[in-house]
């Protein structure tokens, strides 16, 4: 499956932004996804997860509360919603997937498919 994810931009603090992620190619709903984020200088880490039945979902812990992953498979896209932006939430945003639901998949290694990234930046 080929992924895309678009809709990052300036955001200021305390501020929202919708982050989705279209795929095409292989059935879609087979798919299990996730977000992922690389802030400048660091590794890429975990964000949200959410398994291809759309109800089984894991936030990374400082994200829980703020943001929500969601899917619609029958449009192919995933969504992470993100409320209550801090500028620790400036980073490239990937979304990702994987064939098989895999307990504690949470690294980069964990998922074969990545989208090209789409920046957000959340100013002070």
């Amino acid at each position: 499956v080929q992924l895309q994810a678009y809709g990052g931009g300036l955001v200021q603090a305390g501020g929202f932004l919708r982050l989705s992620c279209a795929a095409c190619g292989a059935l879609f709903r087979n798919y299990d996804l996730g977000w992922f984020r690389q802030a400048p200088g660091k590794e890429r880490e975990f964000v949200a997860r959410i398994r291809r039945d759309t109800a089984t979902k894991y936030y990374a812990d400082d994200v829980k509360g703020r943001f929500t992953i969601s899917r619609d498979n029958a449009k192919n896209t995933m969504y992470l919603q993100m409320n209550s932006l801090k500028p620790e939430d400036t980073a490239v945003y990937y979304c990702a997937a994987r064939i098989g639901w895999k307990v504690g998949a949470t690294t980069k290694d964990d998922y074969a498919n990545w989208g090209q990234g789409t920046l957000v930046t959340v100013s002070s």
